[in-house]
Formats: structure tokens, sequence, C-alpha cells
């Protein structure tokens, strides 16, 4: 026992002597001790994600740690591009093509939905997680690789170009009794752009009135959302006012002198989060949209991409946003004019509400 006892004291000296040398960062020196004393080995990149993934998760709901490996998905889906071969898989499990992206490489050299991607460059992609797969598929613009798909039980290999693909943002279609629908996948780079050319083909279709549907929009760029806003709101309206973390306030306003003078309606729910719902309150505030469906995420704050160095970055909530009338929508969202939601077959009620309620507009 004598032993036993003076052996732990020597440990605990030996110990306290090492720490001192690791200076007075509490995390260098955990990270330290960690990866040189811990029996079984512990890899420094993972223990430091692992511990900038605490720490941010410590703040918000919002902020969220990206690591490197996670980047340049983050990258893409922010630019709403990405450089690869122009299919989308039908759901994160399988290699199934959902959907070929029009004039992308893929279709070119007679991809087809349904197809089975099998390997990449011979390299099989049967027993890889869609995650790692991708990467495969995906590579330099201009550079090619060899996809090898299984269709009807028929090996085929085709070489194709890897190129920039834009992702499909908005798009406009024609509703019974003149109403135009324009679905927003979300606020990210290219929005305004899409929207407005979705807007404008309507338009020139003679609608009469206009819904938007941001149900399941995850949000986006604040500046592509005020855009949006700013072509279909009145010259002098103020839009959006944020506070960042200085207290500093900054308001935007309609400037664009260009408004669409319809009925128009929001179609919302659970999923639309922040530039989305924001979308739809100020269109309400103004009186300019009935908004159907259900409340919304309430996500008041937003975020500023900080890069640490080493690939990774953190989303960090740096602001709360307010909307025209001062109401913040953080944790509470918006409460629709008319709630409705899609019925156990499907059935899209809220946009059924949405449609009744502009044709009564239309007739009032």
């Amino acid at each position: 026992m004598v032993a036993v006892a003076a052996s732990a004291v020597t440990l605990t000296v030996t110990l306290g002597v090492w720490l001192n040398g690791q200076g007075n960062n509490k995390l260098l020196r955990l990270e330290n001790l960690l990866v040189e004393r811990f029996v079984d080995g512990a890899d420094r990149q993972a223990l430091q994600d692992a511990a900038a993934e605490a720490m941010v998760e410590q703040l918000d709901r919002w902020s969220d740690y990206i690591p490197a490996s996670e980047s340049e998905d983050y990258a893409d889906r922010r630019n709403n591009a990405y450089v690869g071969i122009g299919v989308t898989l039908q759901d994160a499990e399988s290699y199934y093509v959902g959907e070929v992206a029009e004039g992308g490489p893929a279709q070119k050299v007679g991809i087809q939905v349904g197809d089975l991607l099998i390997a990449a460059d011979g390299q099989p992609l049967e027993n890889l997680p869609v995650s790692e797969g991708r990467n495969l598929i995906r590579g330099k613009e201009g550079s090619t690789v060899e996809i090898t798909v299984l269709r009807q039980g028929q090996k085929m290999t085709f070489t194709v170009t890897r190129a920039t693909i834009k992702t499909l943002v908005a798009t406009g279609q024609l509703l019974q009794d003149g109403i135009g629908l324009v679905t927003i996948n979300n606020f990210n780079t290219g929005c305004m752009t899409q929207t407005k050319a979705a807007i404008d083909s309507l338009l020139s279709q003679g609608v009469t009135a206009l819904i938007f549907d941001v149900r399941d929009n995850p949000g986006g760029y604040a500046s592509e959302m005020v855009d949006v806003l700013d072509y279909l709101l009145p010259e002098g309206l103020e839009l959006f006012h944020t506070m960042d973390y200085q207290g500093k306030e900054t308001v935007e306003v309609a400037n664009d002198g260009y408004q669409v003078e319809l009925p128009m309606a929001v179609l919302v729910n659970g999923s639309s989060y922040s530039a989305a719902e924001f979308f739809a309150a100020v269109l309400q505030e103004y009186d300019r949209a009935i908004v159907v469906g259900e409340r919304t995420s309430g996500k008041g704050y937003y975020q500023v991409t900080y890069e640490l160095g080493d690939g990774s970055a953190v989303a960090l909530s740096v602001g709360k946003y307010i909307t025209p009338k001062g109401i913040s929508l953080e944790g509470v969202g918006i409460t629709p004019d008319i709630l409705a939601k899609k019925d156990e077959a499907e059935a899209d009620n809220p946009l059924f509400e949405a449609i009744n309620a502009l044709k009564s507009a239309n007739n009032s």
C-alpha cells in the first residue's frame, strides 16, 4: 500500500511539471496531454474539431462550426453552384440518380434518371458513404471522370467532363385562374436574378396574382432577400433592420423605383428559416401579401462566416434582424394569416387556401 501511494504522488508531481511547461492555455494543455498520454492514442485534428464544435454549441442554436472536411460543401450551398457532373442523387443513402441537370455534363453523355452509379474512375462506390463517393465524382472544372452506372442490369461507362453546375433557386409556374406560383428554394447567391426572371416570365403571361412558396427554405443572404423585396415593394419603404454585436443599427430601404402591384400570398411552414420567414413577415406587415401555412421557425439572428486558418470556419451569430415594425422573430417566428398544413394524404391545403384567398381578392 505504501508503494502504491508513493507511485501516485510521483505521477502527480511529474504530470504537474509537464503541464506547467504547456503555458497558460488550458485547451492547448489538454490537447497535448490527450495526444501524448492517452493509452490508445488520439488524433489531434479530431480533438480540435470536437473542441471547436463544443464551444460553438454553447452559444446559440444558429451558430455553426464547419470542419475543413465540410467547408467545400458549405461554400457550394452558399454559392448555389458546384463543380461536378450535374446529377442529384435520390437520397443521402444511395447512388441512384434522382435528377440530371438540364444541359449539364451528365446529360450530354447520356446518364439518366434511375441509373445507379457504381464506380468513379474504376473505384467502387457501393460500400462508400455518399459523402465520400461525392468527393470522387467531383473535382476541378474541365477535368474528366469515368462514371460507371448500372441500368436495367447492364453496366455502362461514360467519360464525363466536370463543369460548374448552378443550382436552380427559383422557378415560376402558371396555375389556375391566372395565378402564378414562384417557388424560392433559398436566398443564397443568384436568388434575386432567378426570382426576378420567374416573376417577369409570369407577368408576361398575364398573371393576376402571385404566390411565393418559401416552405422548407433555409434562408440565405439578407442582401438577396432585400433585393427581392425591393423589386416587389414601392420605393421608400423600410425593408430590413439589423443590430450587430456592437449595437450598430442598419436600415435597408427600397430604392429601385419598381413594384409589383398584384395581390400576393406567401406559403410558409415550420422549416421556413431566417430570410425566408423575414421575407414573409415584411410583406405581411405592409399588408402586401397574405401569409398561409404554419408558424415559422423563429430565427432572428444573422451569421457571418469566419475562416479559421486550417480550412475550417465558424458561422457566428453576430447580430439580430428586426422587422420594419421593430419586431424580433427570434424564438417566435411569424403566425400565418391563414393556418393550414398538408394532410395525411399530402394534399397541398396551404396552396389551395392561398389560391382561394387570391381569387376572392381578385373578385372583390
